[in-house]
């Protein structure tokens, strides 16, 4: 018997394959092969020589031998890229808001140079071809301008680059190297420009800031914020770049201003597969192999068909995992279904199959259903301000499911999951109705009337009016890809909480009708898995701070998994500042 509980849904304060501007396309590349044999992603070289080094320029040529391996490790490395732009303006009031942006999601191959395999782009948008935000005399954003950002340099060294030590410093549990770079006078290729961060230990790049110099004549490097986590011992991979202009000038009397954000994930697909169960091999004695189901009879006319839907609906769920679009089973979808099962047992409801919850991990706003699968992505959780906002997005699909609003069960069939991975959204589509929409929606409305959020869903009607705000200047976020979005066109899915919702009023500090992308769930890019943040509220100064649904910058906590051996730390004393000498 299902009983009621309640979900913790704290309020915080607090992306697609890559695109950049069109000169970004052409940052540094190899002027010379790497005659290294590759390395894999689940294991980095080890280091050749385990003594600290003790001088700044010894230090140089680890860092170096380690940028190396790192560029080997990519080359093997096919994770999926969500980028994600939004154009911004100026605002007396609120400093800067969205008016336009960009989606973009694909897989990074770097196994031959840059390339990459479209998943979702704007209509008419192919790998080199441009894409424009403001129409005439514009910038352009092309596909691998933002790839770069994941690779300092192919071809790092020291012969190309000044390199100059600046402090030690804290990100999280690291204690990093902050060293500053700068390309050489009279280098001719394109360099990085910026500042590095070094852990101490194995002396590997985990975060770099800034740009590329020169400039070329015909386009613009971005700056760009890039981050890499410690995903297994001794692996450093990138999982974030968040770029910004404030100020570019192009065009004369033209200002470029927009803020993006770049996820990847995936880096362990084939490990998702569950292969595991075959690494122990159990043999079993004839007498001992019963089959344990509780029935001893064949399935009913109702229960084979039930069962044939479940058959699609697992083959469909089962195909977006491997891909890597969805989360594998965890700790978020234990806290969505608790909220549905909140909603089954306060309306009396007996659902068969189960109903089950999975994470999307895609930025657009949108749920959908799969069978009794109930599917909502990351960036929707990110932005809803409280529990009784996720009610009435589980709500709307719990309507779907009750009202037998069925899935096709032609996917059912094995064969119809062979297709390649860049062709999902073109077989894959969740969409339903207006007049399944529009039932589901009378059917939410019910269901959470006899619920436990009767009380809040004024605070639901706030979220939807902030999400009707926003969406004609946030298309691409608004627009769901597999499902359907609460925002489609001009009308309005649950409209009906309007009537309870107070008047929206972005420059009332206090009102938080929905949160910025980003800061409710956290996912480990190597293996998918999805966790809620553990974040403390945080008091907001102004409205300023608000940024419904807006891109923020990233400062993730970093931590380094162990290797078993001995800790080994920097042992470098490098000269005071007014004898300092850069690295050659």
């Amino acid at each position: 018997m299902r009983s009621l509980r309640t979900v913790s849904w704290s309020l915080l304060v607090v992306v697609s394959l890559v695109m950049g501007l069109r000169a970004q396309d052409s940052a540094p590349a190899a002027s010379e092969p790497d005659s290294r044999a590759p390395a894999t992603v689940v294991q980095m070289p080890a280091l050749a020589t385990a003594a600290a080094p003790g001088s700044f320029d010894q230090v140089v040529d680890r860092i170096v031998e380690r940028e190396h391996f790192f560029v080997a490790q990519m080359r093997h490395a096919h994770p999926l890229v969500e980028t994600y732009i939004q154009n911004m303006k100026a605002d007396k009031e609120l400093g800067a808001v969205p008016v336009g942006d960009h989606y973009f999601l694909g897989r990074l191959d770097l196994s031959n140079g840059d390339d990459d395999r479209l998943f979702v782009g704007q209509a008419g948008f192919g790998r080199r071809m441009l894409n424009s935000i403001t129409g005439l005399y514009s910038l352009h954003f092309v596909p691998l301008g933002f790839a770069r950002m994941v690779i300092l340099d192919e071809d790092f060294q020291k012969r190309y680059y000044k390199l100059t030590f600046i402090r030690r410093e804290f990100i999280g549990e690291l204690r990093c190297l902050v060293i500053d770079v700068q390309p050489k006078e009279g280098i001719k290729r394109p360099g990085f420009l910026g500042r590095i961060w070094v852990e101490d230990q194995d002396y590997n790049i985990v975060r770099y800031n800034g740009t590329y110099y020169p400039q070329p004549s015909n386009g613009y490097y971005l700056h760009f914020d890039s981050w890499r986590l410690n995903l297994r011992p001794g692996v450093w991979l990138p999982a974030y770049v968040y770029s910004e202009e404030s100020d570019l000038k192009y065009r004369m009397s033209q200002n470029l201003h927009f803020k993006a954000q770049t996820r990847l994930w995936g880096y362990d697909l084939k490990n998702l597969g569950r292969t595991d169960e075959f690494t122990s091999i159990q043999v079993d004695s004839l007498q001992s192999v019963k089959d344990q189901s509780e029935a001893a009879q064949d399935a009913t006319p109702v229960e084979a068909q039930r069962m044939w839907q479940r058959l699609a609906e697992d083959n469909a769920v089962e195909r977006l995992q491997k891909i890597g679009l969805l989360a594998p089973s965890g700790d978020v979808d234990k806290v969505l279904t608790t909220v549905v099962n909140n909603l089954i047992v306060t309306n009396n409801l007996d659902v068969l199959p189960e109903v089950r919850a999975r994470v999307l991990l895609t930025s657009p706003l949108e749920s959908f259903t799969i069978g009794h699968t109930i599917v909502v992505s990351r960036g929707l959780l990110d932005v809803l301000p409280d529990e009784a906002s996720l009610a009435m997005v589980l709500a709307r699909e719990l309507g779907h499911i009750v009202l037998g609003h069925q899935m096709d069960t032609k996917f059912a069939f094995n064969d119809r999951m062979f297709f390649a991975d860049e062709d999902t959204f073109a077989n894959f589509n969740f969409k339903r109705s207006i007049a399944d929409e529009n039932a589901a929606d009378q059917r939410a409305v019910e269901l959470l009337t006899n619920s436990p959020y009767k009380d809040k869903l004024s605070n639901a009607g706030l979220f939807l009016r902030a999400l009707q705000a926003r969406a004609p200047d946030l298309k691409n976020l608004i627009r769901a890809r597999l499902g359907e979005g609460l925002v489609s066109g001009k009308t309005l899915r649950m409209a009906a909480l309007l009537n309870s919702a107070p008047q929206l009023d972005e420059r009332k500090k206090d009102q938080i009708a929905a949160l910025p992308l980003g800061g409710r769930i956290k996912v480990d890019p190597w293996s998918n898995d999805t966790i809620m943040a553990k974040t403390k509220p945080v008091a907001l100064l102004s409205a300023r701070e608000k940024m419904p649904f807006e891109v923020t910058p990233v400062f993730p906590y970093l931590t380094r998994i162990p290797t078993g051996g001995a800790e080994k730390v920097a042992s470098t004393a490098p000269a005071p500042a007014a004898k300092q000498q850069p690295a050659q």
